[in-house]
């Protein structure tokens, strides 16, 4: 089905999500049976704190700002940390692999690739995230070890659970895959230690907002504010929730002719040449675009503000409070 009609089953009242409930409870059941086998059976530990940060909806819900703003906290305390990611989209196949940032998005991934560049620490991928998190241990000597999404990966033992929930779609019709948009039932959210809401309220959620920037030019990092934006612009966006993008740009006062695309897209060159006189992006489609970066391309940062009370649980949580 088209994203578009998943976001309308999904997030609506659609009836068609009736006669996909059986197939959802099946998924449901599976999932849970899946997540125990592996707990009990399969499960790795580990002599550090593993922290996930992840989700239990399809599609982006934030979790990559939250994850730069958690490393930097970290190393903000004097801790040795490691990111390890799956690495989806990436091209090569010889894992693990820790990412540099002078590599491309299309050989690494754009998540991966935009973590090496803002974190400021070693960022290791591998389908089997028990293999990056063992190289980050042997190369690095990690103290902590953050890992991007991964909450459904149950052989890698955590201490920490830490999900995001987008604040304005929330969980949908509450329906597990296909019926709905939930990877596991909600029910799981009473088992995690944090749950954090990217623009929004919830019962026992910490909220988070993406504070932007500047708008930064690929090709030279010049910064400029809004004002001086040629408007319309052409707003680009091949993120999970790309509306969230576009609000963000309307909130600014930014005049934009939007142009969505799929999550992870590979843009080509002929696809930014646009007729507006500007193009503005988000951070994680321009590590995509560095290569053929013209004067027109610009992207907009944004950085994780979680409020205090999450940052005070978290420093106090039995597995971080000893280090």
């Amino acid at each position: 089905m088209h994203s578009i009609s998943l976001d309308k089953l999904w997030y609506t009242r659609h009836p068609l999500r009736w006669v996909l409930f059986p197939l959802a409870c099946v998924y449901r059941a599976m999932s849970w049976l899946r997540r125990h086998y592996l707990q009990r059976f399969c499960q790795h530990s580990f002599s550090v704190p593993i922290i996930v940060v992840g989700n239990i909806s399809v599609g982006g819900v934030g979790k990559t700002p939250l994850v730069i703003a958690l490393v930097q906290q970290l190393q903000a305390r004097g801790l040795r940390v490691g990111i390890v990611s799956r690495g989806y989209g990436a091209t090569m196949n010889d894992f693990p692999h820790e990412v540099s940032v002078n590599e491309s998005a299309e050989l690494v991934g754009d998540e991966p690739l935009l973590l090496a560049k803002k974190a400021g620490c070693p960022v290791v991928i591998a389908p089997d995230r028990v293999q990056a998190v063992r190289c980050l241990l042997d190369k690095h000597s990690c103290q902590v070890i953050v890992s991007d999404d991964g909450l459904q990966h149950y052989k890698m033992g955590r201490a920490i659970e830490i999900v995001v929930i987008d604040g304005v779609r929330g969980l949908g019709n509450r329906l597990c895959l296909p019926a709905g948009p939930l990877r596991e039932s909600a029910k799981r959210l009473q088992q995690v230690d944090f749950i954090v809401v990217n623009g929004g309220e919830c019962p026992r959620g910490y909220r988070m907002d993406l504070r932007p920037g500047d708008f930064t030019q690929l090709l030279n990092g010049k910064s400029i504010p809004v004002a001086e934006l040629s408007c319309p612009v052409a707003a680009v966006a091949a993120i999970g929730h790309p509306q969230r993008f576009f609000s963000t740009l309307r909130a600014l006062g930014v005049t934009f002719e939007p142009y969505p695309f799929t999550d992870h897209h590979s843009f080509q060159p002929k696809e930014l040449d646009l007729p507006e006189k500007m193009v503005v992006m988000t951070e994680k489609d321009a590590v995509k675009c560095q290569a053929f970066a013209t004067e027109k391309m610009y992207f907009l940062p944004v950085e994780a503000v979680i409020e205090r009370g999450f940052w005070d649980a978290l420093w106090t949580h039995v597995a971080l409070s000893k280090l």
